[in-house]
């Protein structure tokens, strides 16, 4: 765990404010992940203020974009050339101040000059004068003038790097572009799936001290219809469900494993679709798990027994290379799930600093080892056998121009239409877009501000 700040906040600061502070700052001045710099500084919080400093740090961290937009222009200088600690009790102050809303305004301008004023330095003038003038003009006068119109406005307006704004403005077109963005700065849906080794869906839902709806289409699946703490209920423990989004639920859906059959899961940590697959094999037949992190296989080892999945096998190994190093006898699987390593582009409402830090570059390098797995995978299936490829990104690189590629030098695989093999399916292939290779080919392409879920690519091959 990373040490803790040298200098602590005035005692007199908001609990959770001091908290997302902390939080802000481990993020952007030392490369932490948002939500394990959240649990390490959220530890002697009681439940409400844990609830708003994750809000506030989640929401800080997202906002960047526009918030430094506009500190620029009420501070008059750039926002890099600010102390750390400045620029953190700002970025914080502002998002509360403009997007909250919900605490006096003085309250929230004298809490920001303290988390700077704790550092010993100059700078908590700049942040009073600052947020002061904000106050003043209003949220209203400061973001309603923001324009959409380009993709580098939306940038700014929606807070996402210009290079994602270029990209889905060329994968989508102009109005998806920007509602996708907008629908990314809103919280998420929660759902669960029901583990139906124990009970079905219905079930769980008597059980649950909060209200659910069903999804028409995937039967396990229940949507939470208010705030629930998962990993603090009994039934948790019991392994009678699992938090995972309804997008990826269509991916075990997709494969279609039956009883009996021998599935490989390549990249299967943390588990969330491996156990469903077993599930949905009603623990009858054997999944075959590899997973290259020991730690990661581990605590898909703990998942599985968990949730009851005693036909999951783990394996520890590299995914590209695991069918020829584990020694396998030729492609015997029924079915394969590639489910690789992605960008996460269509994660970035649930994951508050993942736009920061994922690159242009750092795409073309994981479509490179997105390949190589599918082709690993694909040597590992059977003739007549089904493969699954998917990723929770929106990226062509990384799923279409993928797909196609494999197709072009893979003769034996054939692209099966979900939209017909999964009949009734809501979540329907994204609309058709100028440059988009591949739309309509009968893969699936989930969009969070239009499906309401996390933003996956599904496209499952059947081998001759």
């Amino acid at each position: 765990m990373m040490a803790r700040m040298a200098k602590q906040p005035a005692a007199d600061v908001a609990p959770a404010r001091a908290c997302a502070y902390a939080v802000v700052r481990r993020v952007f001045e030392r490369g932490a992940y948002a939500d394990q710099a959240l649990h390490a500084e959220a530890r002697e919080l009681d439940p409400r203020d844990r609830a708003l400093a994750m809000r506030l740090a989640f929401g800080a961290v997202q906002r960047k974009g526009t918030i430094d937009h506009l500190i620029e222009g009420l501070a008059d200088r750039p926002v890099s050339k600010l102390d750390p600690p400045v620029r953190a009790a700002l970025r914080l102050g502002m998002y509360e101040l403009l997007y909250l809303r919900g605490s006096p305004d003085y309250a929230v301008v004298a809490d920001a000059v303290e988390l700077a004023k704790a550092e010993g330095r100059a700078g908590h003038g700049l942040v009073n004068a600052v947020m002061r003038r904000a106050a003043r003009e209003g949220a209203d006068a400061l973001l309603g003038p923001l324009s959409d119109e380009t993709p580098s406005q939306a940038a700014v307006k929606h807070s996402h790097p210009e290079w994602i704004a270029r990209l889905w403005w060329q994968v989508l077109g102009a109005e998806q572009a920007r509602a996708l963005m907008a629908y990314d700065n809103e919280p998420g849906e929660t759902a669960l799936r029901a583990n139906t080794l124990l009970g079905d869906a219905p079930t769980l839902a008597e059980r649950l001290p909060v209200r659910t709806h069903r999804d028409p289409l995937i039967p396990e699946a229940l949507v939470l219809d208010e705030p629930f703490d998962a990993h603090a209920s009994p039934l948790w423990q019991q392994g009678a469900f699992l938090a995972q989004s309804r997008a990826a639920m269509l991916v075990a859906r997709a494969l279609g494993p039956l009883p009996g059959e021998r599935v490989l899961d390549l990249c299967a940590a943390p588990g969330g679709k491996t156990t469903h697959i077993a599930a949905l094999m009603e623990g009858d037949g054997q999944v075959i798990a590899v997973e290259r992190n020991p730690r990661r296989a581990g605590a898909l080892v703990r998942t599985a027994q968990r949730l009851h999945a005693a036909n999951v096998k783990v394996e520890v190994g590299d995914a590209a290379v695991w069918p020829a190093s584990a020694g396998t006898a030729g492609p015997d699987f029924d079915r394969v799930l590639v489910d690789p390593p992605c960008s996460g582009l269509g994660t970035l409402q649930a994951r508050a600093d993942l736009r920061w830090r994922v690159t242009p570059d750092a795409i073309t390098e994981m479509a490179s080892a997105q390949a190589g797995i599918l082709a690993a995978g694909a040597g590992a299936l059977r003739p007549g056998g089904v493969l699954v490829y998917s990723t929770c990104t929106i990226s062509p690189i990384e799923n279409e121009r993928l797909i196609e590629a494999f197709l072009d030098s893979h003769r034996d695989f054939t692209l099966d239409d979900l939209t017909a093999e999964l009949p009734g399916l809501r979540l329907a292939p994204s609309d058709p877009a100028p440059n988009r290779p591949g739309a309509g080919s009968g893969a699936l392409m989930t969009l969070p501000h239009r499906d309401h879920t996390a933003g996956f690519f599904i496209a499952r091959l059947r081998r001759s």
